[in-house]
């Protein structure tokens, strides 16, 4: 008989095992900056389509399937294009001065307080890094009215930094100018939700006998008596989903906009409707349900094994 493996879900790694503070998370981005060498943005807003079969033709070298036609599992995501709402200024990494653009959608002025004055690091020495602070325009896609925004941190010198930013400050920026077709990137986001669950779904605890005194789904001892109280290594009842999570070294099998490339299905994708502006189709699967923001971020450790895989996308189906 084949040895019983079930490796428990619920990983202690990840405590406490609460609802997410924001749906957009924010990333650490010293790590994925130290990594890339890319002279550009570091991360992009998106918001997942759905799941569709792609058809491609496997042009990986070594691969058994090399020049054959083969399908894999795809998740959409369509990227309105993002406006740069300032520039700003660290030291230390503290905040020493802000430019903010004077070209804002109404949405945004809406729903932010703008300072009066916004004091600008001009001097080389004022400062040792800068990031952009973009919002999506989110209202082109018909999900909602109100955008996200996010810091995200460039790549290249400081001085190229600041080119990058004072060019771009005001201005929109566009998913294929930070991304390229066949290249891997991160996904952070929140999960689906499940609200309240009990031990067993949540930490893949088995069943008792049928004949368990207090309760069949549930684990049999919380502790010991002495001394008397749980700790968090205790499976029990709680909430389960809407957490921050990361996948990582997903290829994009494509990249275009909806006017060049129409990919929108009779009736529109479930639970999302037509896209409208620019998309994603990333190989493998992706956190979170129909219209959650994510953000797409460059490869914090690519891996040879997935960087190697190259496909020429043929249609979804």
């Amino acid at each position: 008989m084949a040895k019983l493996s079930r490796p428990r879900r619920g990983s202690l790694q990840y405590w406490p095992r609460k609802r997410a503070n924001k749906v957009l998370p924010s990333v650490n981005w010293t790590g994925i900056v130290d990594s890339n060498d890319s002279k550009k943005l570091m991360g992009f807003i998106g918001y997942k389509v759905g799941m569709k079969t792609a058809y491609a033709k496997d042009l990986t070298n070594d691969s058994m399937t090399k020049t054959k036609r083969i399908t894999f599992p795809v998740t959409v995501i369509e990227c309105p294009p993002m406006k740069v709402y300032s520039i700003r200024f660290y030291k230390n990494n503290k905040v020493v001065g802000e430019t903010i653009s004077s070209n804002l959608d109404k949405e945004l002025i809406k729903i932010l307080k703008l300072p009066k004055n916004s004091k600008k690091a001009d001097k080389k020495e004022e400062y040792d890094d800068v990031r952009l602070i973009a919002y999506s325009t989110v209202k082109k896609t018909g999900i909602k009215n109100s955008p996200d925004i996010i810091e995200i941190a460039l790549g290249g010198s400081k001085e190229e930094k600041l080119n990058f930013a004072n060019e771009k400050l005001g201005k929109e920026i566009r998913i294929n100018e930070v991304f390229e077709r066949m290249q891997l990137v991160d996904i952070r986001g929140v999960t689906k939700g499940k609200g309240l669950q009990g031990a067993v779904k949540r930490f893949g605890i088995g069943l008792r006998s049928h004949k368990a005194e207090k309760g069949r789904r549930r684990a049999g001892s919380l502790g010991p008596w002495h001394p008397a109280r749980t700790t968090f290594h205790a499976p029990q009842a709680g909430q389960l989903g809407m957490f921050t999570r990361a996948v990582y070294n997903n290829k994009i099998i494509d990249i275009s906009g909806i006017s060049e490339k129409n990919i929108n299905p009779s009736g529109g994708f479930k639970h999302f409707g037509n896209i409208k502006t620019d998309y994603l189709i990333l190989r493998g699967s992706v956190q979170g349900p129909s219209k959650r923001a994510l953000v797409i971020t460059q490869p914090l450790r690519k891996t040879k094994y997935q960087d190697k895989k190259t496909f020429e996308f043929i249609e979804l189906r």
